[in-house]
């Protein structure tokens, strides 16, 4: 499993609350926990395993759909917390570099601020480029967080908002309550599972021999 082979992670739990999922993850030597079937998203499923677990202070989020994550992003993102003691939540970005991945909806982009704060998460392109050249670099953002457990909790309790409902991004609701996210651009990529196509070519890399 890449995500056990991050060097920063010592423990690796799939939290599902499907009953062939969880039975796959132990099969395959992964410790799984079920959560309820009603929580509506990841960060929702990591806090109910997070509730159980004083003991770990960083609680990272690699969402399921990240087969090929690599083990370099995951460290980046839990470096932003325990570097920077003040920082609650940290993500990655990496640079879109074609136009294909700036119009796809299942893309997501962020807007950074100078001081690496996430400004917005948006499926809509962003920044939107008024003049040619425009010298805001533009990211897209992978689907991985690491919480400080107490900033986790608390974001659990919180109602879903506005943006979140519209835009289908679990983390708005954090950005709308005023909890700052901390993204830092990643030499990584990864290739999420949004469509079937994406099934498709996941399912070829992994049939393909290895050389």
């Amino acid at each position: 499993m890449r995500t056990a082979r991050s060097t920063l992670v010592s423990r690796v739990i799939v939290a599902t609350d499907h009953v062939s999922i969880a039975a796959a993850a132990r099969e395959s030597g992964v410790e799984a926990v079920m959560t309820p079937a009603d929580l509506g998203t990841g960060t929702d499923r990591i806090a109910f395993v997070a509730d159980s677990l004083p003991g770990n202070p960083v609680l990272v989020n690699v969402q399921g759909d990240e087969p090929f994550i690599s083990p370099g992003m995951i460290d980046d993102a839990v470096r932003i917390v325990l570097d920077q003691p003040a920082v609650h939540t940290g993500t990655v970005a990496s640079r879109v570099r074609d136009a294909a991945g700036l119009g796809n909806p299942d893309v997501v982009k962020v807007a950074v601020a100078l001081n690496g704060d996430a400004l917005y998460f948006s499926r809509a392109p962003i920044p939107f480029a008024r003049q040619s050249g425009s010298a805001a670099p533009i990211f897209k953002h992978v689907g991985l967080y690491a919480y400080r457990r107490s900033a986790l909790l608390v974001l659990a309790t919180l109602e879903p908002t506005p943006l979140e409902r519209t835009e289908s991004l679990e983390q708005l609701r954090a950005l709308e309550h005023g909890i700052r996210i901390k993204a830092v651009e990643t030499k990584y990529d990864s290739l999420g599972v949004d469509t079937p196509d994406d099934l498709e070519q996941v399912r070829r890399l992994i049939a393909a021999p290895t050389t």
